[in-house]
């Protein structure tokens, strides 16, 4: 029987009159969209069209809430309260779903961004202020966090579905957690290197790390950022090496 990967990619991210990434064109290539929800990028104009956009490919949409933070896009650190988490969760995919329920769709989950998923990632209280808002928004709503983090007691406690996410475009540590963006390692650049990791992942539920230590993953989604300039290309040769390989 052949396995199953879910194939994200967070979309949305332009706002106003500036744009960024390839989303229309990525559409054709996954199985999953994260659509921002406004706070770190995006606006409405583009949550309404990209959810009629995904409908129409039958791409299962995702909310992709973040911090409040437009300058930085989100991926700058800030001192919130698991109650904060829940208030930013809560607000945005709320806004999403109104779009969504608007189309005549349904909202598959939610994946937060940036540092409000790092920081998750590796603090306990923040994963249970996201787990509790996405049981609290119902529809049996999914949440994707970062495998063997700690998402996955959090998404467990709250009785919330979990689909441990891997990274096709990031590099790994030891522990699991993604490198930080501060090193200029942490993204993968390559075709080729990010392919091969995808499919070790997909495959093996396997990554080797940056300090070459190769650790166990459970790989139920594959993330590809939007907003690497490589999305497209990397997009359509794992798409077309996860087919190939069943």
């Amino acid at each position: 029987m052949n396995k199953k990967i879910d194939l994200n990619s967070d979309m949305g991210e332009g706002y106003g009159v500036w744009n960024m990434g390839h989303d229309l064109e990525l559409l054709n290539y996954i199985s999953s969209t994260n659509i921002a929800c406004g706070w770190h990028a995006g606006d409405a104009r583009r949550m309404r069209n990209l959810v009629t956009a995904a409908a129409a490919k039958n791409v299962r949409i995702g909310a992709h809430p973040g911090l409040p933070d437009l300058n930085g896009f989100g991926r700058r650190e800030m001192a919130i309260t698991a109650e904060d988490a829940y208030d930013f969760v809560m607000y945005q995919t709320g806004a999403l779903q109104a779009f969504v329920h608007a189309a005549g769709a349904k909202l598959h989950h939610v994946k937060p961004h940036g540092a409000l998923y790092t920081q998750a990632a590796k603090d306990l209280e923040l994963a249970r202020g996201i787990a509790r808002a996405v049981h609290d928004l119902g529809d049996d709503l999914i949440l994707y966090g970062l495998a063997s983090s700690c998402f996955v007691q959090a998404a467990a406690e709250f009785k919330v579905p979990l689909w441990q996410e891997v990274f096709a475009d990031r590099r790994y540590l030891a522990n699991g957690l993604l490198v930080p963006r501060s090193n200029p390692r942490a993204v993968l650049t390559d075709e080729a290197e990010a392919l091969a990791q995808a499919i070790a992942m997909a495959h093996q539920g396997t990554v080797q790390t940056i300090d070459g230590t190769t650790i166990q993953l459970q790989a139920d989604t594959l993330c590809i950022h939007g907003d690497n300039p490589h999305a497209l290309l990397f997009a359509k040769a794992i798409a077309k090496q996860l087919l190939t390989e069943g």
